[in-house]
């Protein structure tokens, strides 16, 4: 069989096309999600999505078959960002409550970026039944592996004894708050409102 000459592809190669077609699906989500923080999900239709980017509704379609799919992957992002935490503090030997402090800081941070706002911000029911499900199962294992840690720190001496699962309830609330306030153009930078939030939560958890 011949041999058939290779030339310089207009299309590039496999491992080029997948980086782009990666970057423009990436470049949908991140235009979405800052118009589903300012607008609501429901007030922000496609249409708006792909006049934002300078492109066709159907150019979205390849990349996202719904509205639903792009939401979705908004809140899943936002997650991963805190499950990215929570990973990292599981493999430390510190006590609970530096764990937990680490951790929250981290968690804070998150819902002063854009998916991690969209978390709070958009209502899981505008979700699919099928999504939905999904979205919610990933909020119970963070909120689980928080409270983990504030029972390790209840162990081990370092946070103070209480109820645990209420600890993390409240907890995760005033952070997942910081989602409805914050405002990228305000005087306080994100370390700043992460570290200043976890700092007023942990006076009153830390055994003295």
């Amino acid at each position: 069989m011949a041999t058939i000459a290779k030339i310089d592809s207009p299309w590039g190669s496999q491992s080029d096309r997948e980086a782009k077609r990666n970057s423009k699906r990436q470049a949908v989500l991140d235009t979405a999600v800052r118009l589903f923080n300012a607008k609501g999900f429901q007030a922000t239709s496609l249409d708006y999505v792909a006049q934002a980017l300078s492109v066709t509704k159907p150019t979205i379609y390849h990349y996202f078959s719904n509205k639903d799919d792009i939401l979705f992957e908004c809140l899943r992002l936002g997650m991963r960002q805190i499950q990215s935490a929570i990973g990292e503090v599981q493999q430390s030997a510190a006590t609970g409550r530096d764990r937990l402090e680490v951790f929250a800081v981290a968690y804070a941070l998150t819902m002063t970026q854009e998916f991690g706002m969209c978390t709070i911000r958009t209502s899981d029911d505008q979700l699919s039944a099928k999504s939905r499900k999904e979205f919610r199962a990933l909020k119970r294992e963070i909120h689980e592996s928080l409270q983990a840690i504030i029972e390790d720190g209840m162990k081990d001496g370092s946070l103070i004894e209480g109820d645990a699962r209420l600890t993390a309830f409240t907890m995760a609330g005033a952070i997942n708050w910081i989602g409805r306030w914050y405002r990228p153009d305000q005087s306080m930078s994100p370390d700043q409102v992460a570290q200043g939030v976890v700092s007023n939560l942990m006076t009153g958890l830390v055994a003295r």
